[in-house]
């Protein structure tokens, strides 16, 4: 078998990005987990993540996202000629993030909403904006070369800045392939588009009280959208009025009440953090779907999704085991139009 080392090797993927930092923010955003699924195809690089088969994140990086980016799908010996086999692997997550900020992604601001700590410099106006002093102008940002040679090959990050290179080589794993939450496009309720900065600004309101669930309850007419939380330390709510301002999309067929792990919940937080709007859709079987829409360097759009499963309403609070759906998961498309 051929190695990453082989000279007549060529790798099936390879791919440069001029930021670092911008990869490890959105793939920081689903950390919650060991291992990280990673599917490679000519439109570019999915990383899939889940817990306990009742919530999962999804990251795609966009081949437009690369300088350059460059796939040639092996052919196979499928008697359906149609079906193509698309490169998967799994990673270590960690690892994975640990090598994208070896020279300091994660120091750099990773929440258009967070205030830094350390950066003198910083301006008053516009602020969040790049200036003078910021990362992006000093060309800190670091190149990033990504390759995959073929199955059993390691995943290989070469990073290179200020004349330095770094090269890791990440060992890949036969993928589980765990079947995906489905959501019924078919049969949603619940679908709101809102600033993703007011969920995020909700959420960590209700973490004060140490809650255990999240009670989410969309209503046609007024209150419209109540988040509440109830824990040891008492119990809290948020609710949300139907405007511009607050709601740009709000449909609702009918009173939609449904109950989640906070844990859960709140591990989509850096994805609230970073994105600009948030697309809340839940189906008739309590699926909860989050899809974040990410402004990234350079003017490009990426989407960062969850899905969550309900707790049963007449189970105990911690039983965190809600029956798996087996029927087939349909991609979905960007739900921000």
């Amino acid at each position: 078998m051929s190695t990453v080392g082989d000279d007549n090797v060529v790798p099936i993927f390879k791919a440069v990005s001029s930021s670092a930092r911008q990869l490890f923010q959105l793939l920081n955003c689903i950390r919650f987990a060991a291992k990280v699924h990673v599917q490679i195809s000519a439109e570019g690089l999915r990383f899939a993540v889940e817990e306990s088969r009742v919530m999962q994140g999804i990251v795609f990086l966009d081949k437009a996202l690369f300088t350059t980016f460059h796939c040639v799908i092996p052919e196979t010996l499928d008697e359906e000629p149609d079906v193509i086999d698309l490169p998967n692997f799994q990673i270590s997550l960690s690892a994975l993030l640990e090598t994208l900020q070896i020279f300091g992604a994660a120091d750099v601001t990773s929440s258009r909403f967070a205030k830094p700590d350390n950066d003198g410099y910083n301006s008053n106006i516009r602020p969040g904006r790049q200036n003078a002093f910021s990362n992006q102008a000093l060309g800190m940002a670091g190149i990033c070369r990504l390759s995959y040679a073929g199955i059993g090959s390691p995943f290989s990050i070469i990073l290179e800045e200020s004349g330095v290179t770094t090269t890791c080589n990440l060992n890949t794993y036969e993928p589980e392939n765990p079947q995906e939450i489905p959501f019924q496009r078919d049969a949603m309720q619940v679908k709101i588009i809102m600033q993703a900065r007011w969920l995020f600004d909700a959420i960590s309101e209700l973490s004060t009280t140490s809650p255990m669930r999240l009670d989410l309850i969309a209503f046609p007419e007024a209150p419209y959208l109540s988040l509440s939380a109830v824990g040891p330390l008492g119990s809290a709510s948020v609710e949300f009025a139907k405007g511009r301002e607050l709601l740009e999309t709000f449909s609702v067929a009918e009173k939609w009440t449904q109950s989640y792990k906070f844990e859960m919940i709140k591990a989509a937080a850096e994805a609230m953090r970073l994105a600009s709007k948030v697309s809340v859709r839940g189906d008739e079987q309590g699926v909860l779907s989050l899809q974040f829409m990410v402004e990234v360097e350079g003017g490009g759009i990426s989407f960062v999704d969850f899905r969550f499963v309900p707790f049963l309403r007449e189970d105990d609070e911690d039983n965190e085991d809600a029956e798996d759906d087996e029927d087939e998961y349909e991609n979905e498309d960007d739900e921000f139009e």
